[in-house]
């Protein structure tokens, strides 16, 4: 566990701390509060070994056989594992799955080495906070690590290399997050390219080349978050004879050249989500077992937990525009619903996105709760549900899901607190 659960506990510290610097505006005076890290971390260890002794706990239960060492292919279906103890065990069978997800991508810059320079593994696990972090990659990884340590009281800079942070959003999202985070105080240059990392008598010097010339810094640590690489080094695959080229080749039932052979999760390269990951596992065993499974990557939601949160699922803008696919957009802006602004978070918008028949295509939440709300996006885009199924659904008020609802009436202009789509 060295991203989803370990960085959502990190993001609930956070969030609490971010309560409490906001007290005042709800007539709370809170004085004199720290933050003890080291309390924090042993928080999110136990949350980690909880849920790690429940999987025992199942796979036992269901009377699973676990083998702990190292695996290497010596023939098709033929694997070899060197146990813990240096004995070795040879296992062989006609389906195998291959999950060994991925590892950290680091750049061939100069000083990536240095003390000081981390990767989001060795930063969940800080000890100590640095004063100042710079933040290499403008993606979820990356943004999500910002808002966090920003909110634990670390000045930050994050340096992206594309012109837009989280390059898949379309671009008025992903423009509006930036402000959003901008106002709070992260810096962040986009279309700049690290050069390279030096050491100096105050810590370490980053040089970048940005839109108006090479620029430098000083800063306490660096973050490497420039996304991850599929790990399958050590595995032996090519005795096996799968291709490869990045990540393990399989086809739409996420099996290799190899019949039998399956690659799942991250390794594959397909989504890197863990929960895309979990539905490959399973339609690999539907697949195994004769029962016809299949997924669509664009109906997965990626959810990124910054500050707001931001949710997506479907097609965007850029992506129909390639596709010569016409349609229309509507938008509903948090700040006008009662819910967002009764618990204080009135900002953001949720974004739909619709065919001329009134079909749900993609929609992009920016706002409080987004990670949660964007299931029902995806539950409408799965099922090809038209916007009149959503918008005569009955939704509760005051709950942040009539935002929704309200995006989706906004297509015909009939968002009732919205002005009407020109």
């Amino acid at each position: 566990n060295y991203g989803c659960v370990p960085t959502k506990s990190l993001y609930k510290n956070a969030e609490v701390l971010r309560t409490i610097y906001n007290s005042g505006e709800y007539g709370i005076k809170i004085d004199n509060y720290s933050i003890d890290i080291e309390k924090v971390q042993q928080r999110k260890a136990r949350i980690v070994n909880q849920l790690v002794e429940g999987i025992e706990k199942l796979l036992l239960a269901n009377k699973i056989e676990v083998i702990k060492g190292r695996v290497e292919f010596i023939d098709r279906y033929k694997l070899k594992v060197t146990k813990e103890d240096n004995s070795t065990l040879l296992l062989e069978s006609k389906n195998i799955i291959i999950a060994t997800g991925s590892t950290a991508q680091i750049p061939p810059i100069e000083g990536v080495d240095l003390e000081g320079v981390y990767t989001s593994k060795e930063a969940l696990g800080f000890n100590r906070l640095p004063k100042r972090l710079a933040i290499i990659g403008g993606g979820v990884i990356g943004m999500e690590l910002a808002c966090i340590f920003h909110s634990f009281g670390v000045e930050i800079t994050v340096i992206e290399y594309e012109k837009q942070l989280l390059p898949f959003l379309d671009k008025d999202v992903s423009i509006r997050l930036a402000s959003s985070l901008k106002k709070e105080g992260l810096s962040i240059h986009t279309a700049t390219k690290l050069l390279a990392i030096e050491e100096n008598n105050l810590g370490l010097l980053l040089r970048a080349k940005g839109k108006k010339g090479v620029l430098t810094m000083e800063v306490d640590g660096v973050l490497i978050a420039t996304g991850r690489i599929p790990e399958f080094k050590g595995l032996n695959i090519d005795s096996a004879n799968i291709k490869h080229n990045r990540s393990i080749e399989v086809d739409n039932n996420f099996m290799t050249n190899i019949e039998g052979i399956y690659a799942v999760g991250d390794v594959n390269g397909k989504s890197m989500l863990a929960h895309s990951a979990s539905h490959q596992g399973i339609a690999v065993v539907d697949h195994i077992m004769g029962i016809e499974n299949s997924i669509d990557h664009n109906l997965v939601p990626n959810c990124i937990f910054t500050f707001p949160e931001v949710g997506i699922v479907g097609q965007t803008e850029s992506q129909l525009k390639d596709k010569g696919i016409e349609y229309i957009v509507s938008k509903f802006q948090f700040p006008a619903n009662a819910k967002a602004l009764a618990i204080g978070e009135g900002q953001g918008f949720v974004k739909v996105i619709a065919d001329k028949k009134g079909y749900l295509l993609g929609v992009q939440i920016m706002g409080p709760h987004a990670t949660e709300l964007i299931h029902e996006g995806a539950l409408a885009i799965k099922n090809r549900l038209k916007l009149e199924d959503i918008t005569s659904t009955i939704h509760a008020h005051p709950t942040l899901s009539e935002a929704f609802v309200e995006a989706c009436l906004g297509i015909n202009g009939e968002a009732i607190h919205g002005v009407a789509r020109r």
